[in-house]
Parts: structure tokens; sequence; C-alpha cells
């Protein structure tokens, strides 16, 4: 299949017309439609109903779009990574969720990039479920993440037990705070603390939060690694008495994937976090 079919058809999904997605493509509609007929008869379904007002999607049309996507990603994803860089023997590609991306991520692509000079390092930060989805298309090859999907051809390998707690600046405790930590944070939080479920001020990332309150004042809840330096330092203080929530870390892998050179990556990653010596306070100024 011709990968230009694939990205006409999402773009046709995209702008809801075969006009308009010519524009879009700088083709003719003449050839957007050959494309689609094309792809059609190699899927041997229809999968658009063209109409005066556009194109609507039939069933094999909604089906086939995330097979599309990961059509188009695979192929930019090789684009990206081919021909691989002098010196390099393989690529990882390794992601993490936003709130992991520094200092867990960054010292991770750090180490490997010292202690695996042969190897070319990809990286990237995204949301937890993007991430699993392109450990599953084999667009990744590792993921640190807060909530895992458990499939037969995943390894789940929890990295750090670690707690959500709730602190507050010392000069100013107030507003409380929500950062949105996932959906198990969220039913655990408003069962236990109903009267705050509905805050004036929320986040949906951490580290925002965490600047907001070292700024204005306030309280909230966060990871106790992250908190660690200010509490020490006299910033922030606990509140008395707040429910404590589990909130660990995951690095997922494709079992199919695996590899020694994976497996040296997984080694590194272990000892960066048995040592603990990452400072994981995500300030943007030097406020402590």
């Amino acid at each position: 299949m011709d990968i230009d079919q694939a990205r006409t058809f999402l773009e046709i999904v995209r702008c809801g017309s075969l006009v308009a997605a010519a524009e879009q493509l700088f083709v003719s509609q003449t050839a957007i439609s050959a494309r689609v007929q094309r792809l059609e008869q190699q899927l041997g379904c229809q999968l658009l109903v063209r109409s005066r007002n556009g194109a609507s999607l039939t069933a094999d049309g909604e089906a086939f779009v995330s097979y599309a996507n990961q059509l188009v990603q695979t192929w930019e994803a090789a684009r990206r990574d081919l021909p691989l860089p002098q010196g390099c023997q393989l690529v990882l590609h390794v992601g993490a969720e936003v709130s992991l991306g520094n200092p867990m991520l960054l010292d991770w692509v750090s180490a490997l990039h010292k202690g695996l000079p042969s190897h070319a390092i990809r990286s990237e930060v995204s949301d937890g479920e993007a991430l699993l989805r392109k450990v599953e298309m084999g667009l990744l090859d590792a993921a640190l993440v807060y909530q895992p999907t458990y499939g037969p051809g995943l390894q789940v390998e929890q990295l750090m037990e670690e707690k959500l707690i709730r602190v507050r600046r010392v000069d100013a405790p107030d507003p409380y705070i929500c950062i949105d930590w996932g959906e198990a944070f969220r039913r655990q939080h408003d069962a236990a603390l109903p009267e705050l479920s509905r805050p004036a001020l929320s986040f949906n990332l951490g580290p925002l939060a965490l600047q907001f309150i070292l700024e204005h004042g306030g309280s909230g809840y966060f990871r106790t690694r992250v908190v660690q330096a200010y509490l020490q330092s006299g910033v922030f203080e606990r509140v008395p008495q707040a429910p404590e929530f589990t909130y660990p870390t995951f690095l997922v892998h494709a079992r199919e994937r695996d590899s020694e050179a994976l497996q040296q990556a997984f080694s590194v990653l272990r000892r960066l976090v048995a040592a603990g010596e990452s400072d994981w306070s995500q300030r943007w100024d030097p406020v402590i």
C-alpha cells in the first residue's frame, strides 16, 4: 500500500470532504478520488460514502482509521531513524509522562548516552495513554507511566512505590489547589475529601501547580520525592491529618521487542532509581 493513500484517507477524515482534502494536500480532486479508489480496491471494502455535503465513514472506514494512523506513524518513525547516525548500531526509543520527564527520563537518557555510546537514543514526553499506544504499536521500546496497561504482549514492572502527600506553603497556606493525578487518584481523592472535590483552582500538570504554589501560596497533593527538598528547607509543611494516596511508577515494554540492548538500558534505569540521587524538586527558579 502507498503511504500517500493512508495520508489521503486521514486528511479526508479530518477535513470532512475530498475537496477540502485536495486543497490541503495541494493535489487535484481527481488524484484524491483515485487514491481512495485504489485503497478501497486493495482492502476490498468501501471506506467512505461520498455526497454533495462531503464524505462520511462507513463502519469499515471507522475501523481503518487506527490502522491508517499506525501506518503513517510507523513510516514517519522509519524516516526519522534511518539511516542510523554514524557510529551507531541501533536506536532505542524511550518515553515518559510529562511529570516523569525531569528528572527521571532526563537522567536515564543522559546515562544511556554516556554508558551506551553505540546506541542512538530517541526520547519523547507525552501523556500515558499515547505512550502506551506507541509501545503496543512498536513505535516506542519502553515507557515510564503511572497507570500501565496490562496485556498479553506487555511487560509491566513497578519501578518506584511513591505517595501523594498534601503540603502547603508555610507562610501562605491557601487556597487548596487540586492536581489531576489520574482517574484512580480522582476517585480516591473525592471519596476521602468530598469537600475539596470542586476547588476554584486546578491543574492537570504537577510542575505547573508546584510553581504556582511556590509563587503565590496554597496547598495541594504532590509526590513525596518532588516536595522533599521544600519540606526540608521549611518552604513547605505537611498538612496535618491529610490522607495519603499511593502513586507508583511503572516501566512498560513489549515482550516481542525485548533485546540485550534493551535489557542493558533497563539495568541502567534500575541503578538510577536505586541510587536515589536525582533532584526531583522540579523548580523553575532557585527558590530553595
